[in-house]
């Protein structure tokens, strides 16, 4: 398995990685609508180009035998004293689910910001989503549930989880 960082002329990809993956995911938490309205939102290919230039995103994707399988994106933040990444996005193709993929973002993330002061990495994740029992066996705690407007009358229901590395 490789890990290669998306330059912006590779957006496509974690396009195409999400139309494919969020529907499975989402289906049973998720009405259809909002579905579509939320891939619409933040994966048209301006928004991922934002999220890129603009919020200082940085896009990952893992590759296993030359075909995608998973991707994420992170960015430092201001939060607490601490060195902070904020885990925008982490997402592993259905059929590649349990293999150590998820585990293999979250430790590439946390050697690329690991320094001499506490790290901590902060993600937000629906509270109905079963990866809610992923982040915990790997170590984050609930700090919180926050519920976001995202437009059109939809929320994102979330906990906001963090973990120490």
């Amino acid at each position: 398995m490789e890990i290669i960082n998306v330059p912006l002329e590779n957006l496509t990809e974690i396009r195409e990685l999400a139309y494919k993956i969020w529907p499975i995911v989402y289906s049973s938490i998720l009405s259809k609508k909002q579905l579509e309205y939320m891939l619409d939102e933040i994966y048209s290919l301006d928004s991922l180009e934002k999220q890129l230039t603009k919020e200082n995103q940085q896009f990952i994707i893992v590759q296993q035998e030359n075909t995608s399988v998973a991707f994420a994106s992170f960015s430092m933040i201001r939060a607490h004293d601490n060195n902070t990444c904020k885990l925008h996005k982490l997402y592993v193709s259905i059929e590649e689910q349990g293999k150590g993929i998820g585990r293999l973002i979250i430790n590439h993330i946390s050697q690329k910001i690991k320094s001499p002061n506490p790290s901590y990495i902060i993600l937000n994740v629906n509270r109905h989503n079963k990866a809610v029992d992923f982040y915990k066996h790997l170590g984050f705690s609930i700090i919180k549930e926050e519920d976001i407007v995202i437009g059109n009358g939809y929320f994102m229901n979330d906990y906001v989880m963090g973990k120490f590395i």
